[in-house]
């Protein structure tokens, strides 16, 4: 593997023998890490948002199944 870092861009140089999948978790890691740089969300904040979700969607499994 190379890393190489250019005026505009770096590059990874990587054999091909890597599995795909494996890349598009790295390239979601790092387009993750692009769209939070700026945010001014704390854990709690997340946390809370994840604790809405879940309910949300057990609420509408329920409903799902007749529960």
């Amino acid at each position: 593997m190379t890393i190489e870092r250019t005026p505009e861009e770096i590059i990874f140089r990587l054999p091909s023998s890597i599995k795909i999948e494996d890349l598009q978790d790295i390239a979601n890691l790092f387009t993750f890490k692009e769209i939070s740089k700026n945010s001014k969300a704390t854990q709690k904040n997340v946390d809370d948002l994840v604790k809405v979700i879940k309910k949300g969607r057990w609420v509408k499994t329920k409903q799902k199944l007749g529960l």
